[in-house]
């Protein structure tokens, strides 16, 4: 899933703050949600039909003599479109089965505890923090079954952190720092001998960005050196309907990816690849040609003969892409296209390995990722907020909560696991957050 979060921290790695600023001090007053469209430059996170039109160009010109945008209906992508309301209520005990919750009761106020995900023998990882002025983490793998935690010692750096795999051997998290700081750093924990280790690579590039960190079916990690970047028209983004500024079908952003050994500091290798987004499933390495912008191009890597095919995904004339993922035969996009008269285009596109659409999930300000037979939605519509799941293999699509908090929270889960987070408490003022969250872990049942 895309965590928010790492949105944030994404756009303070490429203009870095002062040496003495630490990024672990952005969370500790608690962890706000922050969605954004093209982060940069305005905040905010499928068969083909011939002859399909897109209504979504900018068209005119304003008072200021910069493009408009046309205000208008949301035009309808090529294929199946799913929406929002074509959901049903999901059953609890016949769709899916709580296994665990945890309510912070004023992140507003003060961080908390989190479940930042789930490892593969089904434990959660338990975080405490950060906290204090040294932003001071610990971690504990709770039992769902039991609520037992079982607190692992110490946790070394006090920096922002990103869980990378969780594994029921090891446990492995991504630090990073900017500036003149020390760069991205992999610790690893053992789970049988309860000890930490931790590796940097001396030949990686300076700016080489956790936030397009991918664990390979290889074991290697790979990672991204920003290489290229879009800019605002002259002037700044047009402001659409819903009176934000409207930079659907900006120009995006690429990485030059490189990929590092887990163990050995001396091990880094430039890949000779620049992409956008970069996935990886058992057999096959997936990128793009752009991210965080508009995106023209898909490429599939056979990681066991090198065999190489692309594809236009056909996603839209103004779509951004905003989260991308992968899981055995599907590719998942998840899209900001446009603000109109009647709502916002928000696509979350399933397509195959061979570009063709299997549906897209559309609707207004919605987002999602892919997590094994499922794609997880977030939806922060009026009257259509929650959490819903969408089954790729049966198209059975279902809504599980009927809200979502104010804050980013949660982290990655094995398949057939959902973790999602619900409001608790009633906010203070119309532009405030509900100051707290409760955060749920379910297993989904069959």
């Amino acid at each position: 899933m895309v965590n928010d979060v790492r949105a944030l921290l994404h756009d303070a790695a490429a203009t870095p703050p002062g040496d003495d600023i630490d990024l672990a001090a952005v969370l500790d007053g608690g962890r706000r949600q922050v969605r954004r469209r093209r982060a940069r430059f305005a905040g905010g996170l499928a068969v083909a039909v011939a002859g399909a039109v897109a209504a979504g160009a900018l068209v005119g010109q304003g008072t200021d003599g910069r493009d408009a945008p046309e205000a208008s209906l949301v035009p309808r992508p090529d294929g199946p479109v799913v929406r929002l309301s074509d959901a049903r209520p999901a059953k609890e005990g016949t769709d899916y089965e709580v296994l665990a919750s945890y309510t912070n009761e004023d992140l507003d106020a003060a961080n908390g505890q989190y479940y930042d995900g789930v490892t593969e023998d089904g434990r959660l990882l338990f975080r405490d923090g950060p906290h204090g002025p040294d932003n001071a983490v610990r971690y504990a793998l709770l039992d769902p079954a039991t609520g037992a935690k079982d607190w692992l010692p110490d946790f070394p750096e006090h920096q922002q952190v990103f869980p990378l795999e969780l594994g029921a051997d090891r446990i492995v998290l991504l630090t990073f720092r900017t500036g003149s700081g020390n760069g991205v750093r992999a610790w690893t924990y053992d789970r049988t001998s309860r000890a930490w280790s931790s590796v940097q690579w001396p030949g990686l590039p300076r700016k080489a960005d956790v936030f397009q960190a991918d664990l390979g079916p290889d074991g290697r990690l790979y990672l991204g050196v920003p290489a290229t970047a879009g800019s605002p028209p002259p002037g700044g983004w047009p402001t659409g309907p819903d009176g934000e500024a409207e930079d659907a079908g900006a120009e995006g952003e690429t990485y030059d990816v490189w990929s590092v050994s887990l163990t050995d500091p001396a091990d880094v290798r430039d890949e000779h690849l620049r992409a956008g987004d970069l996935a990886f499933t058992d057999d096959a390495m997936i990128w793009t040609a752009a991210t965080n912008g508009i995106n023209r191009r898909i490429h599939v890597r056979d990681l066991a003969t090198g065999a190489e095919h692309d594809f236009d995904p056909h996603s839209g004339k103004r779509c951004n892409l905003l989260g991308f993922g992968a899981s055995g035969d599907r590719i998942v996009l998840s899209q900001y296209c446009g603000t109109y008269d009647d709502g916002r285009d928000d696509r979350v596109q399933v397509l195959d390995l061979d570009g063709r659409t299997i549906t897209t999930l559309q609707d207004d300000d919605i987002g999602g990722g892919v997590n094994g037979d499922l794609v997880q939605v977030t939806s922060y519509k009026r009257d259509a907020a929650g959490t819903y799941v969408y089954e790729l293999d049966s198209g059975r699509f279902l809504r599980v909560s009927e809200a979502v908090s104010s804050y980013s929270l949660g982290g990655p889960t094995p398949a057939g696991y959902v973790l999602w987070d619900t409001p608790v408490g009633t906010a203070s003022g119309p532009q405030e957050p509900i100051p707290g969250a409760t955060q749920w872990l379910a297993r989904w049942l069959p």
